[in-house]
């Protein structure tokens, strides 16, 4: 009885609930090829048995068998895969795992340290950890050089060097001028890294002392607006009786490279006090 049922493509689609499109994509793999194909019309017939075979393909897919892994199995007569096959699976299955898993938890980091950063109140004291960063200090026409800085030279010499930066990522920047210049600026570029490095003559490798406490300070706006921030922190400074003990930095959290509106960057500025 089931030889005699034939089904046009159409009917099977819709019954299988499969796009014609798909049909035509096993077809073509040679997975799932129509029972019969009329020589004069061009129509394809499938049987009801191929109606059980596209469901255990359908169920391999969805294990995770690739639709060439799947042919392999139908050209071998076996609809099943080998136990070792399975096996294999179950270990490339825990890969992806474990990738995913590593991933999300670096997302959730980020995402939270986002959420931190932007709910913080205008001015925290906060303690900076003890870090290991790869810096490039070099003299640079004006601020706008810094974003081009860092994607042309500094950002691939990273990248060829293997650095791996911990999420969410904490890149800060250290002026040495030790007065104000709108032009050639003396600023060292910091990005946090996992591990110290070999130095090359871009990128030096250091490690930089825990900051045991340090007034932050929200800057929204572009970078030369910073003075407004700093004399911002200054008075804050001076009206609760701390004192100055170290550089301060400067941390970019949303800049150029994500945020068109220079009225939206958002930059964390970090004087050590005590």
């Amino acid at each position: 009885m089931g030889n005699k049922t034939k089904l046009k493509i159409g009917e099977f689609s819709q019954m299988m609930q499969v796009t014609v499109k798909t049909l035509r994509h096993y077809e073509q793999k040679g997975l799932l090829k129509p029972n019969e194909v009329d020589e004069w019309t061009g129509y394809r017939y499938y049987t009801v048995g191929q109606m059980q075979k596209l469901q255990s393909i359908r169920e391999l897919q969805r294990l995770g068998f690739s639709l060439d892994e799947i042919r392999d199995l139908y050209e071998d007569d076996s609809h099943t895969p080998e136990i070792q096959q399975i096996d294999e699976k179950i270990r490339e299955t825990e890969r992806l795992l474990r990738q995913l898993t590593t991933r999300r938890d670096r997302l959730l980091e980020w995402c939270d340290s986002r959420k931190k950063i932007k709910k913080m109140e205008k001015f925290g004291i906060q303690r900076l950890p003890e870090i290991i960063v790869a810096s490039h200090r070099e003299i640079i026409p004006n601020y706008a050089a810094l974003g081009p800085l860092c994607v042309n030279k500094i950002g691939p010499e990273m990248q060829r060097l293997g650095c791996k930066c911990p999420p969410p990522g904490y890149c800060f920047t250290i002026e040495h001028n030790k007065e104000y210049k709108p032009t050639d600026v003396d600023i060292e570029y910091c990005e946090q890294v996992e591990a110290l490095g070999t130095d090359s003559d871009i990128i030096q490798f250091k490690r930089l002392p825990a900051v045991p406490k340090a007034l932050c300070l929200k800057h929204i706006g572009p970078y030369e607006k910073f003075y407004e921030s700093f004399a911002e922190a200054f008075r804050y400074i001076e009206e609760h009786g701390y004192k100055v003990v170290g550089q301060p930095r400067t941390s970019y959290v949303d800049g150029a490279w994500n945020q068109d509106d220079p009225e939206k960057w958002l930059s964390v500025i970090q004087i050590p006090i005590e």
